[in-house]
């Protein structure tokens, strides 16, 4: 295997990050959580920019996103079980950092993120 090589100068702006908040790290009420519930909260977060760019603002004026068990398993490298069990972890069955509302007829759930900080 090659090794890998070192950023110089400017490529180290290269990239896009996803941002995961501190506080899940730091505290009690979320020590629970498992890493990798909290690596999906924050790409749940993401999420969240292009759902508010998509116009998907229900009549509260709340932003929701879809983001469907098989996507997060093709991002987490995960089967639907694990995928299902981190969303538990993060929903109203857990700690309540995502509400779910099912649509019905083959139309995926729609998912409104919670505050982490109130």
């Amino acid at each position: 295997m090659k090794p890998f090589e070192y950023y110089y100068g400017r490529q180290a702006e290269q990239f896009t990050f996803f941002r995961i908040p501190k506080i899940l790290f730091s505290d009690e009420r979320f020590m629970g959580l498992s890493t990798d519930a909290k690596i999906l909260y924050g790409l749940l977060l993401d999420r969240m920019g292009l759902s508010r760019k998509n116009g998907w603002i229900d009549k509260q004026d709340r932003v929701y996103i879809y983001f469907t068990l098989e996507e997060i398993m093709e991002q987490l490298h995960c089967a639907k079980e694990k995928a299902s069990k981190l969303m538990a972890e993060l929903d109203t069955r857990g700690i309540g950092l995502i509400e779910t509302m099912r649509q019905g007829l083959g139309k995926p759930n729609i998912i409104y993120v919670k505050d982490f900080s109130s």
